[in-house]
């Protein structure tokens, strides 16, 4: 899956030597053109600390604890996950701007931290594009439209019915986060209205869907296949053109008879702007590692794996902010 297509939803919305400074190279990468060394210490000289700004068990989470194994493989250091949730993203980030520029904190931003909260929060401490510098982009997921247990419809069709009837309530990670402007989409596209129920991250939003306290969700993949594959849930549509590989009894939106209806999520390492450009390097390529090394695992989880560095990420992500940005406003989405 790649950049998915703008139109559907616009319209539907209405670490590797660094010789030349005296980095030294963890044996797995390899080092950058010899030249003379400096008086730099070796990178990373100590363990690294990976913030995720979400609740764990959700699909960051999941993505997330995967490429740490591989980060550490490719940097010869332990990569602590930290999660830190709250505010779809918000604490995490701040938390990560907090911490010395030295490479040893990265963040796993997902597109909720990473773009959608810069049109949900007009007061942010911070600019989300020049605070941070891209590293490199772990893997693009699909999204899937589920109900709890208790819900009386086994398809789309059936879902958007009740909607109808009204009093069906959504569970999300957050509000203004791609789990609810999804939900949002698809009620809008098909005429229908439910109830949005707000969580701090997918983790405690899917639990309370198994334990039916909400009706629906639409979530990313990663965090879910296992409940669905056992019949906790059941999923309904896939929110991409194409079926997902890890799911393919499951039916596209299109299929289920929603068409246009497209919406993904995507995670990607980045690391805090004023890291200096060789630790990035360094970063970039252990990130790029860490992905070849996890693609099957990464696979399974329901993520197309991507792996690609700070070149593609960066236009990517201008390409998200110019994409979701006016689809926030437009919607009057707010989160302060």
């Amino acid at each position: 899956m790649r950049n998915m297509p703008r139109r559907g939803m616009v319209r539907n919305l209405a670490g590797l030597g660094l010789a030349g400074v005296g980095w030294a190279a963890p044996a797995s990468i390899p080092p950058a053109a010899a030249q003379p060394a400096a008086t730099q210490p070796t990178f990373p000289s100590r363990p690294l600390r990976m913030i995720v700004p979400f609740a764990p068990g959700g699909s960051a989470d999941v993505v997330a604890r995967i490429t740490a194994l591989g980060l550490q493989e490719a940097l010869g250091q332990p990569v602590v996950v930290e999660n830190r949730g709250g505010s779809g993203g918000v604490i995490g980030s701040e938390a990560a701007l907090a911490a010395p520029a030295d490479g040893h904190t990265i963040i796993f931003h997902s597109l909720s931290s990473a773009v959608l909260n810069a049109g949900l929060y007009r007061n942010l401490s911070f600019d989300v594009r020049r605070a941070f510098a891209p590293v490199a982009l772990v893997g693009t997921l699909p999204n899937i439209v589920m109900v709890g247990p208790g819900v009386p419809v086994r398809s789309l069709q059936e879902l958007i019915a009740l909607m109808r009837r009204g009093g069906v309530t959504y569970a999300s990670s957050g509000a203004g986060t791609i789990t609810h402007l999804s939900a949002q989409l698809l009620a809008s596209m098909v005429g229908a209205e439910a109830t949005h129920i707000p969580y701090r991250g997918s983790g405690p939003a899917f639990a309370d869907l198994l334990a039916g306290r909400v009706d629906m969700m639409v979530d990313t993949m990663a965090s879910v296949i296992p409940a669905i594959r056992s019949g906790q849930v059941r999923g309904l549509a896939v929110t991409t053109t194409n079926r997902s590989p890890a799911l393919p009894e499951v039916p596209t939106a299109q299929e289920a008879g929603v068409p246009g209806y497209e919406t993904y999520n995507w995670h990607a390492v980045f690391a805090p702007a004023a890291t200096p450009a060789p630790i990035l390097a360094v970063l970039e390529r252990a990130t790029i590692a860490a992905v070849a090394s996890g693609r099957q695992r990464l696979a399974e989880a329901g993520v197309e794996p991507r792996g690609e560095g700070a070149a593609m990420l960066a236009p990517f992500w201008d390409a998200q902010l110019a994409l979701w940005i006016p689809i926030i406003r437009a919607s009057g989405a707010t989160a302060d």
